[in-house]
């Protein structure tokens, strides 16, 4: 079955562009052009990714970003953002969002095409393991894709993290207490694509954090400075994950 690709994209000549370059890579595409005509697209039919401009009439991209990272049925669905804002503090703003990968216009559609499929392939590569890992308070289920955690009143619920933020966490918890570079980690989790820069791991690191906060749960995640990060399971009481 070909994947679905939604495009929420307020120029028509933009949104025809990648369309039909889409189309003729096989995709299936639907088109909106402002938040809450997606909205409805969404809820008639699950995209596999979304293509998001930044700036929409009505609600920005960065507002939208945030609300399908908040709901439960869209946190998993990769995001791409398209945006002549070009600014590193854009991107990082982008990033934190919620897009998992950012990029500017004017575009090649030869790199956009290149990191959709690279988004695509990430999202649907199979776990390396599918044991449930354990790290203090949390549970990573590999098989269901959740993160749960016990909450101070012993209650077990579960942290919504994006489809990034799920790998990168996996693969630390698979190695407790080793450190990991930008680049390792880029290579693991990422896939080694040509496109990533390393300050998305920062990034990534400080949006699974603020994910894994709501638990309780973000020290667990440390800063190794000059170094890298780890997942520890025995997190420093004063250093709060090191979120510098």
């Amino acid at each position: 079955m070909s994947q679905r690709i939604l495009i929420v994209e307020d120029e028509p000549s933009i949104s025809e562009l990648i369309a039909i370059n889409l189309l003729h890579g096989a995709y299936v595409v639907d088109r909106a052009f402002q938040a809450d005509e997606a909205t409805q697209l969404i809820r008639q039919t699950m995209p596999d990714l979304i293509i998001l401009d930044w700036m929409l009439p009505g609600k920005s991209g960065v507002q939208f970003a945030k609300e399908l990272r908040a709901n439960e049925a869209t946190a998993m669905v990769p995001i791409l953002m398209l945006t002549a804002k070009s600014e590193e503090a854009d991107k990082v703003l982008g990033l934190d969002s919620g897009a998992d990968d950012y990029m500017t216009k004017p575009f090649s559609t030869k790199e956009l095409m290149a990191r959709v499929k690279a988004l695509l392939r990430r999202h649907s590569r199979a776990p390396s393991q599918d044991e449930l890992m354990v790290l203090g308070a949390m549970r990573l289920d590999p098989v269901t894709h959740r993160v749960t955690a016990e909450w101070p009143n012993a209650t077990r619920r579960e942290i919504v993290v994006g489809p990034t933020e799920f790998r990168l966490l996996q693969f630390l918890m698979s190695a407790p207490e080793r450190v990991h570079s930008r680049a390792q980690l880029l290579d693991q989790v990422w896939g080694n694509e040509v496109f990533i820069e390393e300050r998305t791991v920062d990034v990534h690191i400080r949006r699974l954090r603020v994910a894994l906060a709501v638990a309780k749960c973000d020290a667990y995640i440390e800063t190794v400075r000059g170094v890298g990060y780890r997942a520890t399971r025995t997190p420093s009481p004063n250093t709060d994950g090191d979120k510098s």
